[in-house]
């Protein structure tokens, strides 16, 4: 017996969920935005295994509360209650798919990438992402759990 198109239907529409499942994440005091979803890419499962000389997406979709006129990214590792700066290629919000100036009650994709150095250690943490406005308030701030292996 053939399976009814309904069925097949589901079948595709759960393994497209799987394979866009947005992350389950830590909202950090978003002040001036508020998040409507966090991906990172590839994470299959969390805490996201982070493999050392490889780059990840991010994508974070928001909502402005606030006008600006530009944003800046802040990446911390977070290990024992302590932020430790983590470089990022590019920390100019409006170069990573904002459209700046930034008006209140849009929604905006904000994209950049995470590259993971051979140099850092294999370790468990916190990943914590914060893009600031104008008046270094957050637009956004949010935390995953992460780990990092070679």
């Amino acid at each position: 017996m053939a399976p009814s198109p309904l069925a097949l239907l589901v079948a595709l529409g759960a393994a497209a969920a799987v394979l866009a499942e947005p992350l389950r994440f830590v909202d950090c005091g978003s002040k001036d935005g508020s998040i409507q979803e966090v991906n990172v890419s590839p994470c299959p499962t969390q805490p996201c295994p982070l493999h050392k000389g490889t780059s990840y997406s991010i994508n974070v979709t928001f909502a402005s509360k606030i006008e600006s006129q530009g944003s800046k990214a802040k990446v911390y590792g977070e290990m024992l209650h302590v932020d430790i700066p983590f470089p990022i290629p590019e920390p100019d919000g409006c170069k990573s798919g904002i459209q700046c100036p930034i008006q209140k009650g849009h929604s905006y994709s904000y994209l950049n990438k995470l590259p993971v150095k051979s140099e850092y250690p294999s370790i468990k943490l916190v990943v914590k992402w914060e893009l600031v406005d104008d008046q270094d308030e957050m637009l956004f701030c949010w935390k995953i759990p992460v780990q990092i292996t070679s």
